[in-house]
């Protein structure tokens, strides 16, 4: 109990990837690459924990201190490891942020929620239906849908390379800032600063 009671103050920031090499830079993984993105600001170490299926981290961002979280059970199984997160440390999932990319905000745009559905997104579906609850803020990453008629689970699997690839880090390092905000001043501040540009569509991924 007292291991629990010690966590119960932590915020859990989870991005949502795909675990190997291969994926790295594709656009499914801005999550994990923001999440990295936190952690090498706060000079932490993402570790492999394989009784949570998932690498994490302890670090202090925005003032606060986190959990760092990357699922390591592939995107479409993404709730099985928030899951085990949240029960592991006593947390809610109101105790979460949730990063992940969106294919129907261009990319270099971000969009902020304290709530909502999935949008077509399948491991935000997943965290939807293993914590049963919508009560958790999410930050979605602008990465666009690729060449007009190409195949878009094939794009946002392909890694990105040149200038593309450029603007996906620029976009992940905003993204990281946006949380920052969001455990500093609260989702409503980091709203109104990084939602003003966004489509006024809500985002769809895959």
């Amino acid at each position: 109990m007292a291991a629990v009671a010690e966590l119960e103050a932590v915020n859990i920031v989870v991005g949502l990837g795909n675990p190997g090499p291969e994926y790295e830079r594709t656009p499914h993984n801005a999550g994990f690459l923001s999440v990295r993105e936190l952690a090498e600001r706060a000079g932490a170490t993402l570790r492999r924990r394989l009784r949570v299926s998932a690498r994490t981290a302890r670090a202090t961002c925005g003032g606060r201190d986190v959990l760092l979280v990357q699922p390591l059970t592939f995107m479409n199984l993404s709730g099985k490891a928030v899951q085990a997160i949240l029960n592991c440390h006593g947390a809610s999932p109101s105790d979460m942020i949730v990063v992940l990319d969106d294919a129907d905000l261009e990319l270099g745009v971000l969009r902020i929620r304290q709530r909502g559905g999935s949008g077509g997104h399948k491991g935000l579906q997943s965290i939807l239906e293993g914590v049963g609850t919508d009560a958790f803020c999410r930050v979605r990453i602008g990465v666009g849908r690729g060449p007009t008629g190409g195949d878009l689970a094939r794009f946002l699997l392909t890694p990105l390379t040149g200038d593309d690839w450029e603007r996906l880090k620029e976009t992940v390092q905003k993204a990281a800032d946006a949380v920052e905000m969001i455990l500093e001043n609260g989702a409503d501040a980091a709203m109104n600063r990084y939602n003003a540009s966004a489509p006024p569509a809500e985002g769809v991924g895959m």
